[in-house]
């Protein structure tokens, strides 16, 4: 595996600013350093809000994110002025991701000083060292400004706010490689999931309300700058050269989270997210790989739930059984592929809009019918809309899930329980998903995504392979809905709706997908989480919840059509060749090039 070091191909172009450039980077780093010893000081005199910024020398809150904003940009700036041992940090470009990181200091501690400001009534309320962060973030932003942009020589800005716009959205410059160790590379890839982790506990734990926009303006702006600089590009390269350990570590990371929670006002938000993002991942199979519509995909979700609830021995369960926990987890996968076939079988030779609206007839079709199995309009199978409350804990060999337990030591409160059952679950779906993805049939189903005409001029049998697409789907949703019921312990018709003011529920999930990346495998997982995780931490804006999740999409659709994880098809789908990082042997060949090759050859 190889990593990068950068070699600039082009002159850089003019600054924003008219300063030389190694006296804008020296100023940028000093002043970074300066923002950074700024949160050892006191930004206000009260801890009425955004939390413990009273203190000398013990950075807390929001001061956290100006500390490491202000050491991203000082490491980002250094690496550009030769420091050995650091070049490394920007194999994709010099300048744009110091810009960035600076950007997103200068916001989250403007944003912090801001709202003191507000909610407490003045700027009577900050200390000398809110100043002081306030004026060195500043100067830090001014000075990036002063770093010629990167840009090839093919795409020359002209003005100053596209010599900007190009520090922002500019393609990495290209970059000669060197070799690593592979025992070094494994380190960076624990690290890096390390600091992911590091990060999802900081932004799970940080209050409602204004800490958290803090916390969302200072990644949005930071993630662009560690892809400018070419660190994500090379941590997806070491990933794919280690697959196992990279799995690994992932795995780690990810069921170390309730070890960081004390009570289950946050290992609720983890278990929720991973039941989302398990579904999600199940959609995936029939949107991304398939490409099938489906908009009433959380009705299999529903029946994974019900079929759960009936067979978990509750007093309101119509049948007043009681399985074990493994019977219960195939019995709701079991009843979710069988209402998967049966709903595919006679929907599945429509293609396009016909089977979005038919798929959204029979979601609506399941939730009535849960409504109307009260005994009154029905049989008395599901009561109604009461649905079937009080299903009890799960217990697998003696472990009982609705207790805290001490696990290594440490305790793990009751929904942590829940989250490390759903790490299992997830895993075992991430598995399922990969493994059908890099299979043969996986292939059938991208072909029939591409061109269903010419896939089946290719002898693939596209009715039964969609038919497995949907049924293989229903069948991963069943599962994470057996889990659901217990976690959320009731199963009601309110729950599983084509869209609505709280996730799961079919809108959201083909959101998820469509945000993270149809098709890939980190994609849906990521869009879950932020789906869910930012309406949850955003509660006092939920009157707007929908007029900002449609804004969203809006500007998603028209930035970032291939989803915030897309693979190397999207990509060329959506976007120009000539606007895609692509190395030379993978990029597509230019229709007038490709004419004069072949006259020549004739």
């Amino acid at each position: 595996m190889t990593t990068t070091i950068t070699k600039t191909t082009a002159p850089g172009a003019p600054a924003v600013l008219p300063l030389p450039e190694r006296t804008a980077r020296i100023t940028t780093a000093a002043a970074a350093l300066a923002t950074a010893l700024t949160t050892s000081l006191a930004w206000t005199w009260s801890n009425d809000f955004p939390g413990e910024l009273t203190y000398y020398g013990s950075p807390a809150g929001l001061q956290i994110l100006t500390l490491v904003g202000g050491i991203l940009t000082l490491l980002l700036a250094a690496a550009g002025l030769g420091i050995r041992g650091l070049q490394w940090l920007t194999p994709g470009g010099r300048n744009a991701p110091v810009l960035l990181a600076a950007l997103a200091t200068f916001a989250a501690t403007w944003f912090t000083l801001i709202s003191i400001a507000v909610q407490l009534g003045g700027l009577v309320n900050l200390e000398p060292g809110g100043f002081l962060a306030g004026a060195t973030s500043l100067i830090t932003l001014v000075a990036a400004l002063g770093l010629p942009a990167d840009h090839t020589p093919d795409t020359p800005p002209a003005g100053a706010w596209q010599r900007f716009t190009t520090s922002l959205a500019a393609s990495p410059v290209r970059s000669r490689t060197r070799e690593l160790p592979g025992w070094a590379e494994i380190l960076i890839i624990a690290a890096a999931f390390a600091a992911g982790l590091l990060a999802f506990t900081y932004g799970i734990d940080t209050d409602d309300g204004a800490p958290f926009v803090g916390f969302l303006v200072f990644m949005v702006i930071t993630i662009p700058a560690l892809n400018r600089a070419g660190l994500i590009k090379r941590l997806t390269e070491l990933t794919h050269a280690h697959r196992g350990p990279a799995l690994c570590a992932a795995f780690i990371a990810a069921a170390s989270f309730p070890f960081t929670q004390d009570t289950d006002q946050y290992t609720i938000i983890g278990a929720n997210i991973l039941i989302f993002a398990t579904v999600a991942l199940g959609l995936n199979v029939v949107v991304g790989l398939a490409g099938l519509l489906d908009l009433g995909y959380v009705a299999f979700l529903g029946v994974g739930a019900y079929a759960a609830a009936l067979v978990s021995g509750s007093a309101e369960s119509a049948l007043g059984i009681q399985f074990p926990f493994w019977a219960a987890l195939l019995t709701g996968a079991a009843a979710s592929l069988v209402f998967g076939v049966l709903i595919g079988a006679p929907t599945l030779r429509l293609r396009g809009d016909y089977l979005a609206i038919v798929t959204l007839g029979f979601g609506e079709i399941f939730r009535i019918a849960m409504l109307n199995l009260n005994g009154t309009t029905g049989p008395d199978v599901t009561n109604g809309a009461m649905g079937i409350p009080n299903i009890p804990n799960l217990e697998i060999f003696g472990f009982n899930f609705g207790e805290p337990h001490d696990i290594l030591g440490i305790p793990v409160a009751t929904y942590g329980n829940y989250y490390l059952l759903m790490i299992l679950v997830t895993a075992f779906v991430v598995l399922v998903f990969r493994r059908a993805a890099a299979s043969r049939i996986g292939r059938a189903w991208i072909a029939i995504r591409e061109d269903e005409t010419a896939a089946i001029a290719m002898g693939i049998n596209s009715f039964r392979l969609r038919l497995m697409a949907f049924a293989l789907g229903a069948a991963l949703a069943g599962l994470a809905g057996t889990v659901h019921a217990h976690v959320v312990t009731t199963a009601t018709p309110e729950q599983f709706q084509f869209a609505g003011p709280q996730p799961p529920n079919s809108a959201f999930l083909l959101a998820a997908v469509i945000l993270g990346g149809m098709g890939t495998l980190s994609g849906p997982l990521v869009g879950a989480a932020l789906l869910f995780l930012i309406p949850a931490k955003l509660d006092f804006l939920q009157d707007y919840q929908l007029l900002l999740f449609g804004i969203a999409l809006v500007l998603l659709m028209r930035f970032r059509p291939e989803g915030l994880i897309a693979d190397r098809r999207k990509q060329l789908e959506f976007h120009e060749t000539g606007q895609l990082d692509v190395p030379d042997q993978q990029r597509l060949p230019d229709a007038d090039a490709t004419i004069g090759v072949t006259k020549a050859k004739a």
